[in-house]
């Protein structure tokens, strides 16, 4: 149900500093409370009265000197004038009502603003603001379907296939945090990241209760970050690291999924380029190209990360430092894709819209070989001769998460192998994907003997009907964010 009065956000949005509807609201309640006309105002200040009246219906701000001379004349003060609030709960009641009818969702309805007078009421002010939040939140509900995420998805990883996956301007500030703390080489200290975090105004504070829908919590009011008291010392530096790359970039809000998801790309990014820093990390595969050993787990073991983010970070800078194209891939054991990048020309699966999230990987890739290995100790390598063209060899490992086990691989042409471990392998498949014939249809004999008689139950994933989270962080319960944060402030 849509609420018909004006909220303490709806206020509290009205009061944004700088704000030209404000300033306005404060130089008209000010003369009326002087008991002066707009016109001895105007003559008081050498101004025309339409100057004035466009200055106090916010739409237009008045330049330094004409704002000294109005504070003259009303008998203030530049900085009264320009104090973060309005002047009354009517006045920002008005207030918001201006900027909605300002904004993009507005002015899309094709709508004729209604003028916002003394003899508008309050009760209609507030059905007006309150019709607006409900337009707001179905055209941000209509905005964010499964095709709309998956379209913005694709494009955001046409985007980083572009740059090779390496963000530049993101290592530097990663180096910058380091240099702030002292950092010189080898694995960074859980104590060189919560020194950090101290450099940036935050104190961390581990807890037992941080909302099930959250990996952390930022307060930004009274500068702390919650974490799960849980989660082992070692795995706590990345959750830190990605709380504090919102700090660092200034994140506001996202107003899209496009937003949402650009957001995490750059705090994974960051999270990977402050524990596997760039400097050292390319240092030393630099010198395993030379000597032809390039391991991921080499990468795993010298910055103590795991084996996900020490892939992911080597596709950040194969390309750009080593000139190796490559791809990633990220495997449920189910076979589902759930993360994925190349530069290497390697075809994954896709749906129509080019998104590879949810496709099935080919039984005989790499990606889901390896979880038919009884050895879950060594990396498993593999060629792999695609029937799209090209041979390509992959290294993977199997890992576990509360959703199930799934594989993490990277690999790379034939003809880049030769700088890898693991190129001596006599593992061999081949794929004809997306021929259903390849992996996904029975053999005929099997199907001639089963098709009549099997008839089993789809264990349905749970999510399979259910709409794609809306909000401004999807999937984030904000009344159990809310009602944590104001648990804790409580305590010391």
């Amino acid at each position: 149900m849509v609420s018909m009065t004006m909220t303490d956000a709806d206020l509290r949005a009205a009061e944004e500093p700088g704000d030209a509807l404000t300033l306005g609201r404060r130089i008209r309640e000010r003369r009326l409370a002087l008991g002066m006309k707009l016109e001895q105002l105007a003559q008081a200040v050498d101004r025309a009265p339409s100057q004035l009246s466009a200055i106090e219906n916010g739409k237009r701000e008045p330049r330094l000197p004409l704002l000294r001379a109005l504070a003259q004349a009303l008998d203030s003060t530049v900085d009264e004038l320009l104090i973060d609030e309005a002047p009354s709960k009517r006045a920002a009641l008005e207030i918001a009502v201006e900027r909605a009818q300002r904004g993009a969702v507005f002015r899309s309805l094709g709508i004729d603003p209604i003028r916002v007078s003394k003899a508008t009421s309050d009760e209609t002010l507030n059905a007006i603001l309150g019709l607006h939040q409900e337009v707001e939140r179905l055209h941000s509900e209509r905005a964010a379907t499964p095709e709309e995420a998956r379209r913005a998805n694709t494009e955001l990883r046409e985007e980083m296939r572009a740059a090779n996956n390496y963000f530049a301007h993101l290592d530097r500030e990663a180096s910058e945090l380091l240099a702030g703390v002292g950092y010189t080489g080898g694995p960074v200290s859980q104590q060189a990241v919560a020194g950090i975090a101290e450099r940036l105004g935050f104190q961390l504070h581990y807890v037992p209760d941080v909302p099930h829908s959250t990996r952390s919590v930022i307060d930004r009011r009274n500068g702390r970050i919650y974490l799960n008291s849980n989660l082992p010392s070692r795995d706590a530096r990345a959750p830190i690291v990605r709380a504090l790359a919102s700090i660092v970039f200034g994140h506001e809000e996202p107003r899209n999924y496009r937003d949402f998801l650009r957001q995490r790309v750059e705090i994974n990014y960051l999270a990977g380029a402050v524990l596997v820093p760039e400097a050292a990390a390319v240092e030393m595969l630099a010198e395993a190209k030379q000597q032809r050993r390039i391991s991921m787990e080499d990468l795993r073991d010298a910055f103590a990360v795991s084996y996900e983010m020490a892939a992911h970070r080597f596709t950040n800078l194969a390309t750009e430092h080593l000139g190796l194209p490559v791809h990633f891939m990220k495997a449920h054991e189910s076979g589902t894709l759930i993360k994925a990048y190349e530069n290497d020309g390697v075809r994954f699966p896709s749906d129509a819209l080019g998104n590879l999230e949810g496709a099935t990987v080919c039984r005989n890739w790499t990606a889901r070989t390896i979880f038919t290995q009884p050895d879950r100790f060594n990396p498993w390598y593999q060629y792999t001769d695609m029937a799209s063209g090209g041979t390509y060899w992959c290294t993977s490992r199997v890992e576990k998460a509360k959703e199930g086990l799934y594989s993490v691989s990277v690999g790379v042409r034939f003809e880049d192998v030769k700088w890898f471990r693991g190129r001596e392998t006599s593992h061999r498949s081949k794929s004809d994907c997306p021929d259903d014939a390849c992996c996904r249809r029975a053999s005929s004999t099997l199907t001639r003997k089963w098709s009549a008689a099997a008839w089993p139950e789809a264990a349905t994933p749970t999510s399979l009907l259910a709409a794609l989270p809306t909000g401004t962080f999807p999937g984030v319960d904000t009344h159990e964010v809310y009602e944590f944060l104001e648990s804790h402030e409580r305590r010391p």
